[in-house]
């Protein structure tokens, strides 16, 4: 179903990106299907003729139900075009209109950039090592915290981001 929604849009420089060792990926790239990864969200970036596009979500326990989400995603905004209510794919892009949410967190990739940036960690230690990302937190709080000077909404968003990463 992916491939054919990916084929619908001409998709070229298809990314899958999904949390799974070198073992557990094909020779094709693909992951074997017994794949078990360490976090179950799925990320689908390519480029298309709306531009470069990313889907990602996390939304079901398991990697392949998250990936079933994005198909099925693709598929009912090619409808938005078979039913003839747009004609330039603004379905697909139109969200790139919208000014970007100042402090906005809507995944773990998110959570880890809003807590790199207030602790100096790096976001790739953050998400792959607990004790980092511990630490990262600690420090992102005393700075942020608004008993220390900082701001409550600043300090509320790093809530989510510590809510939202694996450890």
């Amino acid at each position: 179903m992916l491939e054919k929604e990916l084929r619908m849009i001409i998709a070229r420089k298809i990314v899958v990106q999904i949390d799974v060792t070198e073992s557990q990926i094909r020779h094709d790239g693909l992951p074997y299907a017994s794949a078990r990864p360490v976090f179950q969200g799925v990320i689908l970036s390519f480029e298309s003729k709306h531009g470069p596009l990313r889907y990602l979500t996390d939304s079901y326990n398991d990697w392949q139900d998250n990936l079933r989400a994005i198909a099925l995603g693709l598929e009912a905004l090619r409808k938005v075009d078979r039913y003839g209510i747009t004609k330039r794919g603004e379905q697909y892009t139109g969200w790139k209109c919208l000014p970007a949410g100042a402090g906005t967190i809507v995944d773990v990739h998110d959570a880890a950039e809003f807590i790199s940036k207030h602790s100096g960690l790096k976001p790739l230690d953050i998400l792959t090592n607990e004790e980092l990302c511990k630490k990262a937190y600690r420090i992102a709080a005393r700075i942020l915290h608004p008993d220390k000077g900082g701001d409550k909404n600043m300090f509320l968003l790093l809530q989510k981001a510590k809510q939202l990463l694996p450890f």
